[in-house]
């Protein structure tokens, strides 16, 4: 067995087991998950781990972007998106798009093959857990698109193919309409009338997920309380609290818990930066080695957690992000290579977007994220406390693969 899953197996035991011994803290509901239905093969590991990378990569370059606001991306949803692109890339174009996504040294198959199981993984995995995710290809009528590349996204992508007038203001409500059902109405809208009629194509990416906490969070224990900016300036919040056994774990950095969702396949970890420590230092710092750092630091501990109930819509588009990450020859007309789509076209990216939704209560948390690629042609003792109440670091993972689904930042909240 893959020794990430071996041991996120090990620690998801280790939970169950002191759990079912505490009589004071919230109590676990239903049965639990004991791990993947199967280990990962190298190549799904390789896949997993680029995916984890890109989302830290991607995290980095939006907060340098944006150092005051809150940011809340799905790394997988991106990936995926970029993926399907992925199959319709030639050259030097392909190599960059493998290279920020972190796939290097896979072969296109590898990563196709990967993605296919993974998806067959995640879905339904936990079933006191929902986690839906979609795959669309729009494309203008007429434009001849090799069957190919429509073959291969439905192959290993799952993804829905149909061609649109995109001319019609109706192919609009079409693609909305899409985007909406597989989100739950939570994201409704990805693209804006009219479509550009340089515009061939949109390769989109949909991810739903709800969750209700393993142990759930008492309303009554819920009071309002000040949550501290980065300009010392506070706002009221909802802090919820409970005192129970959890994965944590704290360094000279930070604090950080883990909090299972339905039979623990899923979780959300919380990592807190000490007072005095910068969330951009943290941010700056974190990578695939500092978080597997983490998880592995972490250790069932009886835990007085406060952690805020909030919600929050982000919207950001990632041409920027992704062309510092190294994708820009994939947005640059007349350089880049899409011709795996449209032989003897030019075509290359004109905007990547997402959307994203989450909310967390005392019951649960529900999220939603959608992903857009645009193409065009050119021409006992006191427990630890952890009070939540200051800029915090959130990612929603998949425990066994390891798979981060969704990562992001709070530095401020709206009024309670």
């Amino acid at each position: 067995m893959d020794s990430r899953v071996r041991r996120a197996a090990l620690l998801s035991l280790a939970v169950a087991f002191v759990s079912g011994g505490c009589s004071d803290g919230p109590t676990a509901l239903g049965g639990k998950i004991e791990g993947l239905p199967r280990p990962l093969d190298v190549s799904e590991q390789k896949v997993v781990d680029g995916n984890n990378r890109f989302g830290f990569d991607l995290l980095r370059e939006l907060n340098a972007e944006d150092p005051d606001s809150n940011i809340f991306i799905s790394p997988l949803s991106a990936s995926m998106a970029l993926g399907m692109t992925l199959n319709g890339a030639a050259s030097t174009t392909y190599e960059a798009m493998r290279n920020t996504l972190g796939f290097e040294e896979l072969s296109n198959e590898a990563i196709n093959e990967s993605y296919r199981n993974l998806i067959d993984l995640l879905v339904d995995l936990d079933p006191r857990v929902t986690f839906g995710l979609g795959n669309s290809i729009w494309y203008r009528e007429g434009f001849p698109v090799e069957q190919d590349f429509l073959d291969t996204t439905r192959e290993y992508f799952d993804a829905e193919v149909a061609a649109l007038d995109f001319s019609d203001p109706a192919s609009v409500d079409v693609i909305n309409g899409w985007v909406e059902d597989k989100t739950r109405g939570k994201i409704k809208e990805i693209i804006a009338p009219p479509i550009d009629p340089m515009v061939i194509m949109f390769l989109i990416n949909a991810i739903y997920f709800n969750g209700t906490w393993t142990y759930e969070f008492d309303p009554a224990e819920t009071e309002q309380a000040p949550f501290h900016r980065p300009d010392g300036s506070t706002v009221p919040v909802m802090l919820m609290a409970q005192q129970t056994d959890l994965e944590y774990v704290v360094t000279e950095h930070y604090q950080a818990v883990d909090l299972p969702y339905g039979g623990e396949a899923y979780s959300m970890t919380v990592v807190l930066p000490h007072e005095g420590v910068r969330i951009d230092s943290l941010i700056a710092e974190l990578d695939e080695s500092s978080w597997g750092s983490l998880l592995d630091g972490a250790r069932v501990t009886g835990i007085e957690l406060h952690l805020p109930r909030f919600k929050l819509e982000y919207e950001k588009v990632l041409n920027d992000a992704l062309k510092a990450l190294g994708m820009e020859t994939a947005f640059t007309g007349g350089a880049a290579d899409f011709s795996r789509i449209a032989p003897g076209r030019e075509l290359y990216i004109s905007r990547v977007k997402q959307k994203t939704f989450v909310e967390v209560d005392e019951e649960g948390t529900e999220a939603a994220a959608v992903t857009v690629v645009e193409t065009v042609v050119t021409s006992v003792p006191r427990p630890p406390v952890m009070r939540v109440d200051r800029p915090f670091v959130f990612a929603i993972r998949e425990r066994y693969s390891g798979t981060i689904i969704f990562i992001g930042k709070i530095v401020d909240l709206p009024p309670a």
